[in-house]
């Protein structure tokens, strides 16, 4: 190395950083150079032997050398002289060095860094002060800059080097690429891939790997007893969603979202109520054709209100029936639609009132009926308690008591819209919770008792003589009746989604279809078809 003294002018010198002769690196062994720590480490490392045993206390195990090792052409990793990086290391080294010596010895008195503004003494510089002149120094050696932050970094400045065989057969160390850190941010990096040679002499990227990677939609999972690498790709479960390759796990979506198909993408859930669609237009038709069908029948009873048939069976009641039944068959078309507030609490209550006004209105017909046949009877006169105030009374209360339980039922716990994400995961049911379900219940139950005393009362006089006994007939009707109320239950609670909502409205426009028919189709046959037969003398059994 250069003395210090010639380095007072260290710019003019220029130290060339040469490659190292191999015949100087054959001739290197502890022998020539049995001080210097680096040449015993280098052949402790070579040959598992220790030159001088008393100077190498970090390895007493190791036996002496015999003193007889050379450097053979095996050990290409040290006879390699190809690169000359670590001597130009070498020779950046020296030059920083004596930069910030130069730097050093032409400080000018009171200008310098140190205590006082003072310089260094050039008769006996203290390694601290080379060092902070070493920090600061900056200079270009072939185009390259040379400098160090304050952690005594120098700028990175790496070769990428790919190891290849020749056609010799022998190591070759080919530069593919490299990585400057003076360039700009994202321009560090060069690789030229086309000079890359693979395992097996191949120029692209052999694929080494147990398991191909697990695509988006999928997650990983190890296979237990195998190495990492090893694993199978299982799909995402319904609600969770993995967008990256190779996921760990999937990530569950958001309350009100879903996976689409391919479990990559969280979708906004479909919305699901009762809509005027397919369904719904087709429960509309039918509660509509009802209505109309109901509302033709009136009109018959009106404009054949005089005739037997009509007068015989209490044309008052009949109306009234008949007008029921029209809200009933419209009431219908309440369920049907984006639920509200409103509309939630008027198509149950409407819905219970108007089949309590029909059933109560059936219940004083089937009264009239039995108390009819009963007051033929000798020192029988109950009709006289059964006239149509009464009648108008029966009918009243009835309909209150159901009246005064939807009243106590909307001001305690009224039906409301909601949510419901439960049943079905996948969507977002809007639908009416009956908000009490104690007061739905007792509705319901109220309409089938009605039904239900009805029932018995007609079955009773089922067997009254009379060429057109109509106890029959309500007989069969509340059978109907009774029947679809009862396999309602089970299916309403077990319907999912919409369906809920279409079983209640078949439930609705089955039972007043059954009660349209069982108790007018017969009258209506003999009215519009059979006039013959609609004769007081036909009806009271007297053919004559």
């Amino acid at each position: 190395f250069l003395h210090l003294s010639h380095l007072y002018h260290p710019l003019t010198y220029h130290l060339s950083p040469l490659s190292i002769p191999l015949d100087y690196l054959q001739t290197v062994n502890p022998r020539r150079y049995p001080s210097n720590p680096l040449v015993q480490q280098l052949w402790e490392a070579l040959y598992g032997c220790s030159p001088s045993p008393s100077l190498s206390p970090s390895s007493p195990l190791m036996p002496p050398c015999s003193g007889k090792e050379t450097l053979l052409e095996q050990h290409s990793a040290y006879m390699n002289t190809s690169s000359p990086r670590v001597a130009y290391n070498v020779y950046k080294a020296v030059y920083a060095i004596a930069h910030s010596l130069h730097n050093l010895l032409h400080c000018q008195a009171g200008a310098g860094p140190f205590h006082n503004r003072s310089c260094a003494d050039s008769t006996n510089v203290h390694p601290w002060q080379l060092q902070h002149y070493l920090q600061e120094v900056a200079f270009y050696i072939s185009g390259e800059e040379v400098n160090f932050d304050l952690k005594g970094d120098s700028i990175p400045y790496y070769d990428i080097i790919n190891w290849q065989r020749g056609s010799g057969g022998n190591m070759e160390f080919i530069n593919v690429g490299l990585f400057d850190g003076a360039k700009d941010s994202g321009k560090e990096l060069v690789i030229q891939e086309e000079k890359i040679v693979w395992a097996g002499h191949q120029s692209k990227l052999v694929v080494s790997v147990c398991s191909a990677s697990c695509a988006p939609g999928s997650r990983k999972a190890v296979r237990r007893g195998e190495p990492l690498c090893c694993f199978d790709c299982v799909p995402c479960d319904s609600g969770k969603i993995s967008n990256q390759t190779d996921s760990i796990d999937c990530t569950e979506c958001p309350e009100d979202y879903w996976s689409n198909a391919d479990g990559t993408l969280c979708i906004p859930k479909v919305v699901e109520f009762l809509s005027h669609d397919a369904m719904g237009i087709a429960l509309t038709v039918i509660a509509v054709v009802g209505a109309c069908l109901t509302v033709f029948v009136l009109v018959v009873f009106l404009q054949h209100r005089t005739t037997p048939i009509v007068r015989v069976n209490n044309s008052e009641l009949s109306f009234f029936i008949l007008l029921s039944l029209t809200l009933c068959f419209l009431c219908a078309l309440m369920f049907i639609g984006e639920p509200t507030s409103w509309s939630c609490m008027l198509r149950h209550t409407a819905f219970s009132i108007t089949f309590s006004l029909c059933i109560s209105c059936i219940l004083g017909k089937t009264l009239v009926v039995l108390a009819a046949f009963t007051a033929a009877r000798p020192g029988n006169n109950i009709m006289k308690w059964l006239g149509p105030k009464q009648q108008r009374v029966i009918i009243f209360s009835c309909t209150l008591v159901q009246v005064l339980i939807c009243a106590a039922w909307l001001m305690a716990a009224p039906p409301y819209p909601s949510r419901n994400t439960q049943d079905q995961l996948s969507k977002i049911i809007l639908e009416c919770s009956v908000g009490s379900q104690l007061a739905f219940w007792c509705v319901l139950g109220y309409i089938g008792l009605l039904a239900c005393l009805c029932f018995i009362l007609a079955f009773l006089a089922r067997k009254l003589p009379g060429n057109f006994n109509e106890a029959k007939f309500i007989t069969f009707s509340m059978l109907i009746f009774c029947a679809v109320w009862i396999s309602f239950i089970p299916a309403y609670v077990s319907s999912p989604g919409k369906y809920t909502v279409a079983v209640e409205i078949f439930a609705i426009l089955a039972s007043s279809f059954g009660l349209l028919f069982c108790l007018f189709a017969p009258k209506c046959y003999i009215i519009l078809l059979k006039p013959e037969k609609n004769t007081k003398q036909h009806i009271m059994g007297n053919k004559k």
